[in-house]
């Protein structure tokens, strides 16, 4: 089956600087990496890492070009991705020799898919492909809709967290990720907690402590402990756990065994400094299982 993925796409500029910027202040910085970034192509490349076929429905401007090219060689289908007037979605990072950062997010493309764009690609969907959608772009809504309608599984990673966007989907979800404060902020919001949520399957991520899986059609939850490693850099690993439990499923794994495999790729994640251009692919991740 395909994954489709209804997601951001942003050139992530980490500028290393002396210290980090006060009001008016002017810094020259010392370093320059640029990233391929944005939570949907992170999820995008993670799934296509995971070995799923993915489809990826977005929207960059016209200096976004090498982030489709990236995204191709990552093995994701880019036939999916617009060019608009908006310049390409982009976050600005300067990180000080502690680590601290401030970040500065401009969504532009992100929140100007063309609606019609997202019809068009999820017209080619056939039911039982999988939906994924995260709140950094425009049309969640509409595609929820159709994705329900087609008969899709249709996913939603909250974040960055927002109860109206997740109140507005609610309905058409079969599948919800999210990370402990967000699931509290949800419960504050709705009044229901994770296992009275009327989503089939709920994944609370719990960061050190791994994750917990509530299958609310049988009233059941599971923890899955996380991987021990020493983290460098945090950055993206929600992401690709999202990505790699997608396409577990969607490769025939039983639950279980997609969460178990996501938690391993998202432990290697921690190790590596990046975004979507470091996330492990798939023998990586085999070659780390324990035993």
């Amino acid at each position: 089956m395909a994954i489709w993925n209804l997601g951001s796409i942003n050139s992530d500029m980490i500028y290393a600087v002396p210290h980090l910027p006060g009001p008016g202040e002017t810094l020259a910085a010392t370093g320059l990496e640029r990233f391929l970034g944005g939570k949907g192509a992170n999820m995008s490349v993670a799934a296509a890492r995971a070995a799923a076929h993915v489809r990826h429905v977005g929207a960059v401007g016209a200096d976004g070009a090498w982030a489709v090219e990236r995204l191709m060689e990552y093995g994701v289908d880019t036939r999916h991705i617009q060019q608009v007037a908006a310049p390409t979605g982009h976050a600005i990072v300067t990180v000080d020799p502690d680590g601290e950062n401030q970040i500065v997010i401009f969504p532009g493309a992100n929140r100007a898919i063309p609606e019609r764009a997202v019809q068009a690609a999820l017209a080619e969907a056939s039911a039982g492909d999988s939906l994924l959608m995260q709140n950094e772009t425009n049309a969640q809504l509409l595609a929820a809709r159709i994705g329900r309608e087609l008969g899709l599984r249709v996913c939603y990673a909250a974040a960055p967290f927002d109860a109206e966007a997740v109140r507005a989907v609610l309905p058409y979800l079969d599948f919800l990720i999210l990370n402990a404060v967000e699931a509290e902020q949800l419960e504050q919001a709705t009044g229901m907690g994770p296992g009275a949520l009327p989503v089939r399957d709920v994944i609370v991520t719990l960061g050190a402590g791994g994750a917990r899986h509530f299958d609310t059609k049988s009233g059941e939850s599971r923890v899955f402990p996380a991987v021990p490693v020493t983290p460098v850099d945090t950055t993206g690993a929600g992401d690709t756990f999202t990505g790699y439990v997608l396409a577990g499923l969607d490769r025939g794994l039983p639950m279980a065994q997609a969460i178990a495999q996501a938690m391993r790729a998202a432990a290697i994640m921690v190790t590596r400094h990046g975004t979507a251009d470091v996330i492990p692919d798939l023998k990586d991740v085999q070659a780390a299982r324990p035993g």
